[in-house]
């Protein structure tokens, strides 16, 4: 039974890893739901402290390519992270308050919205604004509400971190997403920890998952160049595979 569950946290933590790679933002939305209902994990709080961790490390992974290709912008990255802990910290404690059933009816909902972001797809935000005048209180209320998001629902939040980047400071989308892999990395690992510290992680699993993530993230990024031409066509494929999910975990959780 262990080795089963093991090969499935292998094989679902190369399925976000490899959605990750080739679609960009979204995909550790369903690190939860997977350690949920194929994984075997029973308590939802105990598959988001799991999730959160995962996402941490994958989030870390992904930061070096872009911080080599000169994508992350540190002093802003730094700036929306401190406030953004913080949020972390405050929504992560929240959530482990909540019960378990309307947390994950919570979480459904979240997934709808961010299924209906990627089908609207994302902008490329115009011109190059940055710096903006009172840039960094900005970044600092901005990056307190997508932390305290982060941190309830044991999510990476790049949907809402990329966009967030780009209101505070005006940078360009392609400094943005770089940005945003190190303000998802410290929210993880912030929510990690404090679910860590109720004993609500599973770590042999959050292993196999961050093993499984880096495997598939590596097929993913060899195919995202093949695939390009059908990246729009996958990215809707993948938001309606969210939907499902969504409606499943939102009828199951009315349902107990």
């Amino acid at each position: 039974m262990a080795m089963l569950q093991a090969l499935l946290a292998i094989m679902c933590g190369s399925l976000v890893g490899f959605s990750l790679a080739l679609i960009g933002g979204g995909g550790s939305i369903l690190a939860t739901p997977l350690l949920l209902y194929v994984v075997g994990i029973h308590d939802p709080h105990l598959a988001i402290g799991t999730s959160a961790t995962a996402v941490a490390a994958n989030a870390y992974a992904n930061l070096i390519p872009h911080a080599r290709a000169g994508h992350v912008r540190w002093k802003v990255g730094f700036t929306f992270a401190a406030t953004g802990v913080i949020g972390a910290l405050v929504g992560s404690t929240l959530g482990k308050a909540i019960n378990g059933r309307h947390l994950l009816a919570l979480f459904a909902l979240l997934m709808l919205v961010v299924a209906a972001l990627m089908l609207r797809g994302r902008r490329g935000g115009g011109p190059d604004r940055y710096p903006l005048p009172q840039m960094y209180p900005r970044l600092g209320a901005v990056g307190f509400g997508a932390g305290s998001l982060s941190g309830f629902f044991g999510i990476g939040g790049g949907f809402l971190i990329v966009p967030g980047l780009m209101f505070a400071s005006g940078m360009e989308i392609i400094h943005a997403i770089g940005t945003s892999l190190f303000a998802v990395g410290t929210f993880g690992l912030t929510t990690a920890a404090n679910y860590a510290r109720s004993g609500l992680v599973d770590w042999p699993v959050a292993v196999e998952f961050i093993g499984g993530g880096i495997l598939g993230g590596w097929v993913g990024a060899l195919g995202a160049k093949r695939l390009a031409k059908t990246r729009g066509a996958l990215n809707l494929i993948f938001a309606l595979a969210i939907i499902a999910v969504a409606i499943f975990m939102l009828v199951k959780s009315l349902r107990a």
